[in-house]
């Protein structure tokens, strides 16, 4: 039986990858309770493409949207390898997003909606959730965006 997290994502053409193994000395998702602390996601596509650049330099702020969407899915991903059913994510409850930025650029907000309204756009109210959207110097692989993620699970 589909979730109708899944279904919902299915109706949106999109089909969850498989998760990425971490990329050094630690694990992708720790759960402790009834929260699942989720490492940082790097914006890789469906299809094992990295977004890479820095937001106002080579990349710009549609990009780099479609780059934080990105590691909103590969953050899914993630939550079902770990409890098995999208349907048991209570509420997403907080996001931190470093975006690979230039000096002068200052719209990280504006990129890490492409997270966050994906997120509400699949969940609904439970995609609502705290953010901070932080400028950084660079990012692993120079990936455009990473998203890690706070989610409550039944």
């Amino acid at each position: 039986m589909t979730s109708s997290v899944e279904k919902k994502l299915a109706e949106l053409g999109i089909t969850l990858p498989t998760p990425t193994p971490p990329l050094a000395n630690y694990v992708p998702v720790v759960q402790t309770g009834n929260l699942l602390f989720i490492s940082g996601q790097l914006s890789i596509d469906t299809a094992g493409k990295l977004f890479a650049g820095k937001l106002g330099g080579d990349v710009d702020i549609a990009t780099g949207q479609a780059a934080a969407k990105a590691s909103a899915i590969n953050l899914l991903a993630q939550t079902k390898a770990t409890i098995g059913d999208l349907d048991k994510v209570v509420r997403i409850v907080k996001l931190v997003a470093f975006v690979n930025s230039t000096p002068d650029f200052v719209d990280q907000p504006k990129v890490v909606n492409g997270c966050s309204d994906f997120l509400v756009e699949v969940f609904g109210d439970k995609g609502r959730h705290a953010r901070s959207a932080v400028g950084i110097a660079a990012l692993p692989m120079n990936a455009a965006v990473e998203v890690e993620a706070v989610i409550e699970v039944a």
